[in-house]
């Protein structure tokens, strides 16, 4: 279990993420027109998931903001917003911010992307809320890159994100 803290306060996650090099653990999450996506839909190409407790937090919604930037720069590469949200919320935060190069996927159903990729928060305040992380995906499902934030509060390292990309 990894140990990051929630404005100071120490809090616990299920697990730790997938190790780099590891086969990154299927999912399965809800779009924002509550389809169902699965690794299956992104054979081929390079995924960022940008993971968050909830994007109407400032440091969330900023998440979102600077990786759509930074993803209409990024050849074969979808960067996946990953929070517990509805789908209605992310739908309605992406539309008021013109959000159009990231797609944004909810592990509101069931909560086993959080279990399988052990970032679910098991204690404090977000119990149940995925920490924010960074996972970065090739083409082939290897884990290239990871980061979990050890202050929630704070934003991920998004160049080392792309870093890992080139």
């Amino acid at each position: 279990m990894a140990n990051v803290t929630l404005g100071g306060t120490p809090v616990e996650t299920i697990g730790n993420l997938p190790t780099v090099g590891s086969k990154a653990p299927n999912f399965n999450l809800t779009g924002t027109d509550l389809s169902e996506k699965s690794n299956d839909d992104y054979k081929n190409t390079r995924l960022v998931l940008n993971i968050f407790p909830s994007v109407d937090t400032g440091t969330c919604a900023q998440s979102i903001r600077t990786f759509n930037e930074k993803a209409s720069q990024l050849e074969n590469t979808n960067v996946l917003c990953i929070s517990k949200d509805l789908p209605f919320a992310m739908a309605r935060f992406c539309g008021a911010e013109g959000i159009e190069n990231v797609e944004s996927l909810s592990d509101y159903k069931t909560g086993d992307f959080g279990k399988n990729y052990g970032l679910a928060f098991t204690t404090g305040a977000f119990e149940t809320l995925l920490s924010r992380c960074i996972v970065v995906i090739d083409t082939d499902g290897t884990v290239l890159h990871t980061e979990q934030v050890s202050e929630i509060a704070d934003e991920p390292n998004y160049q080392a994100a792309l870093d890992a990309l080139k």
